[in-house]
C-alpha cells in the first residue's frame, strides 16, 4: 500500500503542475504573438545655396570642360555656412582658382524629426561669375531665401523670397513669379531666369529661389563659350511616413478576447477560455493515465 502511494503521489503532483502550466502559459503565448509595431520614417530634407551645371568651351571649342560645383549642399540633419566658392578649370586663368560666388551670407540648413522635415537657405549680397567674364558679374542679388516644410499630418509647403535689387550682366531687372525673365546683352550673352519655382505633393515639397539658364559668349570670339544652368537656393523635404496600425495576431484555433462565439460554443456555454480548459484536461488525462500505469506496474 505504501509502495503504491510512493508511485502515485509523484504522478498526482505532475498532473497538477502540468495543468497549472497549461493555464498559465496560454495567455502568455498569445501575448507574445499579439501586436507588431513598425517604426515611423522621420522623413528627408536637403538644401543647397548654389549648384552649377555649366559646359565651358574654350578657344573655338578646342577645349571643353564642365563647371559642376555646389556651395553648402547639405542633407538632414546638417547645416553649413560658407560665403565663397572657387573653382579650377584647365585653360581658365592658367588653371588658377577663380571665384564663382562671393556673398556676405550663404547658409543652408536641413533638419528632420519624428514630427516633420524642413530645409532652408539664405543668400545675401551675392555675386556670381562664370569663365570669360572676369570683371562682369553674371548676376548680383540683394537677398534670396527658400524654405520647404513637411510636417506630419499636414500639407507640405514651399516658398522662395527675393529682397533687394537684381542685376544680370550689368543690367537691373525686375523678376516676376508668373514666368521667366529674359535678359539679352549684345556682345555678351543671354540669361533666362525663373524666380520662385515651387512644387508640392501629398508628402513632398521643393523650391528653387532662382534658376538661371545661361548662354554667354563675349563678343562671339569663342574665347569662353558658357552654356548651362545655375540654381540658387534649392530645398527639398519629405514628410515622415505614418506608422501602420498595430496588427493583431492570434494563435491558430484561439479566438481573441471579445470575439463572437461560434454556434457550437454558444449552445454549450463555451467562452474564450475554453481552449485553455480543454488543453488542461488533455494534460490531466495524460498524467492520470501515466499514474495508473505506474501503479499497475508496481503491483505486478
Amino acid at each position: 500500500m505504501n509502495a503504491n502511494t510512493d508511485f502515485s503521489m509523484p504522478a498526482r503532483r505532475f498532473t497538477a503542475t502540468a495543468a497549472a502550466t497549461v493555464l498559465a502559459a496560454g495567455p502568455m503565448v498569445l501575448a507574445g504573438a499579439g501586436s507588431a509595431h513598425a517604426s515611423a520614417d522621420h522623413g528627408r530634407a536637403s538644401a543647397v545655396v548654389l549648384r552649377t551645371g555649366l559646359d565651358v568651351s574654350l578657344l573655338n571649342k578646342t577645349v571643353n570642360v564642365p563647371l559642376a560645383v555646389s556651395l553648402n549642399e547639405v542633407r538632414a540633419p546638417r547645416s553649413a555656412e560658407r560665403t565663397a566658392l572657387t573653382a579650377r578649370l584647365d585653360g581658365v586663368d592658367g588653371g588658377q582658382p577663380f571665384s564663382v560666388l562671393r556673398a556676405d551670407v550663404a547658409s543652408a540648413k536641413a533638419t528632420v524629426s519624428a514630427s516633420g522635415a524642413e530645409a532652408s537657405t539664405n543668400l545675401t549680397h551675392a555675386r556670381i561669375h562664370v569663365p570669360g567674364l572676369p570683371l562682369l558679374s553674371l548676376i548680383e542679388v540683394g537677398q534670396v531665401t527658400s524654405k520647404a516644410t513637411c510636417e506630419a499630418g499636414r500639407k507640405p509647403a514651399a516658398s522662395a523670397t527675393l529682397l533687394g535689387g537684381v542685376t544680370v550682366l550689368g543690367k537691373k531687372v525686375t523678376l516676376t513669379v508668373g514666368g521667366p525673365t529674359e535678359v539679352k546683352v549684345p556682345g555678351v550673352g543671354e540669361v533666362r531666369i525663373d524666380f520662385s519655382k515651387t512644387r508640392t505633393t501629398s508628402r513632398t515639397a521643393a523650391a528653387s529661389a532662382l534658376e538661371l539658364h545661361v548662354s554667354v559668349n563675349p563678343l562671339k570670339l569663342n574665347v569662353a563659350d558658357v552654356e548651362g544652368t545655375l540654381t540658387l537656393g534649392s530645398v527639398t523635404c519629405e514628410s515622415p511616413s505614418a506608422a501602420p496600425a498595430p496588427a493583431s495576431v492570434s494563435a491558430p484555433g484561439i479566438k481573441p478576447q471579445g470575439a463572437p462565439a461560434k454556434s457550437g460554443l454558444a449552445e454549450t456555454g463555451g467562452t474564450s477560455t475554453t481552449p485553455f480548459v480543454v488543453g488542461a484536461a488533455v494534460v490531466l488525462l495524460a498524467a492520470g493515465g501515466a499514474a495508473v500505469a505506474l501503479g499497475r506496474r508496481h503491483r505486478s
